[in-house]
């Protein structure tokens, strides 16, 4: 499976306005919490691959707004786990990558998995994301811990797909008034990585 996504910095209320305006369905707000691994025989960073541990827990419709609110009002609350491996960029015109995912019943003992193989945690990004279902792709309005906001444009496809699903989604940020010109490549990782360092 391949996931192809765009992703740009936006202003969260004007785009769930569009959204709402051109009868968009949000399907469900949550914050997710990815504990992102480096592994010991390769560097993640440099084969531009990532293998993540997330936790994410539903908010519901009354969600409060801004990740750190959410993070807070969820201390110690139930999550639902995933483990996910991101293979690298397969091309220059958007964020598609082969991923893998599958749901774990403990998150925290499959990090622990993970360290006793010798893979370490790099850094945990949080967010609270609404998704919502628009001319066939999934967009995401991301508050994102430390970052700021965001909207993600994605489908998934097979290998053969992938154009067509890049011009989809292109044409989905169009029609909401944002630039897939504009799109950052860079992973929410990666740029929280880069904030540390400046």
């Amino acid at each position: 499976m391949y996931e192809v996504e765009m992703k740009v910095r936006a202003d969260a209320a004007a785009v769930r306005e569009r959204l709402a305006d051109a009868g968009a369905a949000r399907s469900a707000t949550v914050f997710q919490e990815d504990t992102y691994y480096d592994a010991p025989h390769r560097a993640f960073a440099e084969t531009d691959e990532a293998l993540r541990v997330r936790r994410e827990a539903d908010l519901g419709a009354d969600a409060p707004e801004g990740v750190e609110a959410v993070a807070d009002a969820l201390e110690g609350g139930a999550f639902d786990a995933r483990v996910t491996y991101k293979g690298p960029l397969v091309d220059e015109a958007s964020k598609t990558r082969e991923e893998f995912e599958t749901g774990v019943a403990d998150g925290a003992t499959m990090a622990r998995v993970f360290e006793e193989l010798g893979f370490s945690a790099a850094a945990t990004v949080a967010k609270r994301r609404e998704f919502w279902e628009y001319e066939g792709v999934t967009v995401t309005v991301d508050d994102v811990a430390d970052l700021g906001t965001f909207v993600e444009a994605e489908t998934e496809t097979d290998a053969d797909g992938v154009d067509a699903g890049r011009e989809r989604v292109g044409n989905a940020l169009r029609k909401l008034g944002l630039n897939p010109d504009a799109q950052i490549r860079t992973s929410y990782l990666g740029l929280l990585l880069d904030a540390d360092e400046a």
